[in-house]
């Protein structure tokens, strides 16, 4: 299967609509998104931007029910009432409600969740480590990959908000084991890059995020990836 990744939005509806074009060319049949949807630079009083968005979030799950939603830090912060980076407590009713309303038009709850697995490609909003798993529970290092999605996808809050969770991890910067990078792939957001690339079994794809002043960080581009071989293109937005 061909899936299109919505890289981490903050506060761009627009993203969606780029997504819905490559659904609708036929170069991918299933999107994923990686979350991320409030909070951007300077908009913390701008409440209607988080309405517009998750309003564009919520039209693109009704239009495109088998889409996975991943975690994303900015999200869980206002579920969990933890304190992050550009988190708008103006906005806060209403991130919390618009996720509430997000999770209702999916077919199935468990749609948005930390981690997903389609075919050999893991996607998820930081990344996954082998030793991550085996603090949780040594008996997982060696279970089967479903096992260990729905362990980490129950974990507690106080776990998932730590640094070196699948929420937090950072492989971009940071030189630790990557949980079965012999058989799996796993696609990423959360660290902005310069462009779409992959390193020891990791693809990261926050292309969009900007700097202080709103110029892009990234290339316009959103990955596609082929779930059984995990060969990918990139393509234009």
């Amino acid at each position: 299967m061909r899936v299109v990744v919505i890289p981490d939005i903050h506060l761009k509806p627009w993203l969606f609509d780029r997504a819905e074009e490559i659904l609708a060319s036929g170069k991918a049949q299933r999107a994923v998104c990686l979350m991320d949807i409030p909070d951007d630079w300077g908009m913390e009083i701008h409440i209607e931007r988080y309405e517009e968005t998750f309003d564009r979030a919520i039209a693109f799950a009704k239009a495109h029910p088998d889409t996975l939603w991943c975690y994303g830090n900015h999200d869980i912060s206002y579920v969990w009432g933890k304190l992050e980076t550009g988190y708008s407590a103006y906005a806060e009713a209403t991130v919390r409600e618009k996720l509430r309303r997000l999770q209702e038009t999916l077919p199935k709850p468990e749609n948005l969740n930390f981690i997903h697995r389609i075919d050999k490609v893991l996607f998820l909003h930081g990344g996954l480590t082998t030793s991550f798993v085996r603090s949780i529970n040594k008996g997982l290092v060696d279970a089967y990959i479903d096992a260990v999605i729905s362990a980490v996808n129950d974990l507690d809050p106080e776990i998932l908000w730590k640094n070196d969770s699948p929420l937090w991890y950072r492989p971009q910067v940071r030189n630790k084991d990557i949980f079965r990078a012999d058989t799996f792939v796993q696609v990423v957001g959360h660290t902005p890059v310069d462009a779409i690339y992959e390193e020891k079994s990791v693809i990261s794809t926050d292309v969009f995020s900007t700097y202080r002043d709103g110029t892009q960080i990234g290339e316009s581009a959103m990955l596609v990836i082929d779930t059984k071989t995990g060969r990918y293109d990139k393509v234009s937005v």
